[in-house]
């Protein structure tokens, strides 16, 4: 089925490749500014957020499906735009997922280069924004690396999107949906098609991660 491009195949790996990189794409211009935020300034609670958002590295994916589910259901507040069992509520679940890694990670990348350069900011007349964007620049190889893991983790979560899209073939059904649909079924070639697709995304992402992470520290040496 991989070698001749089937196109039942293809169109669920085409959806979670849309469902996935536009999830983390949304989460990671909200996250990452956040958590640099968080890293640079100092206000009443900063350390309980911080606290709360590394305990939510390890949030339940069927948590954030229910969470969702609730709020774009039709009694929720939601309900009225009819996004529950669509690609955009998978979307949806998927950044609320990833939002939370992606925040405590950049923010303690940011944390960390913050305590090295914060003198030598201040010294330049750098206010927070441009202190939060100098260290992004800065930090960017970095960055990518923590992107690429959460979109690892989001490509390869099934709770989520299958409580808020429903598994619905042709519409909401993705690779982890997919997989676990067709091999309750017994079809077995599609879901080991599909298996073997997503590990070589996941195996891709770290070899990218791995390269990416030696050439900036090639590069800062």
């Amino acid at each position: 089925m991989i070698v001749r491009a089937d196109p039942k195949l293809l169109e669920i790996v085409a959806l979670s490749l849309r469902v996935s990189l536009s999830a983390v794409l949304v989460a990671t211009l909200l996250a990452l500014p956040f958590g640099a935020a968080l890293a640079v300034t100092r206000f009443a609670g900063r350390q309980a957020l911080i606290v709360v958002f590394n305990a939510l590295l390890g949030l339940p994916a069927v948590v954030v499906g229910l969470s969702v589910y609730l709020l774009l259901s039709r009694a929720g507040p939601l309900g009225e735009f009819g996004l529950l069992f669509t690609p955009t509520a998978m979307v949806v679940a998927q950044a609320v997922l990833v939002f939370p890694l992606l925040a405590a990670l950049a923010q303690q990348a940011v944390a960390d280069a913050w305590s090295e350069h914060a003198e030598q900011l201040r010294s330049l007349g750098a206010g927070p924004v441009a202190s939060v964007l100098a260290l992004l620049h800065d930090l960017r190889f970095s960055l990518v690396t923590i992107v690429l893991a959460a979109f690892g983790r989001a490509i390869a979560e099934v709770g989520a999107v299958m409580i808020v899209g429903g598994n619905i073939d042709g519409v909401t059904r993705v690779m982890t949906t997919a997989i676990a649909l067709e091999t309750s079924k017994g079809d077995l070639p599609l879901a080991l098609g599909l298996g073997i697709v997503l590990l070589v995304l996941v195996l891709l992402l770290n070899i990218a991660a791995h390269f990416l992470r030696e050439w900036a520290l090639r590069r800062h040496a």
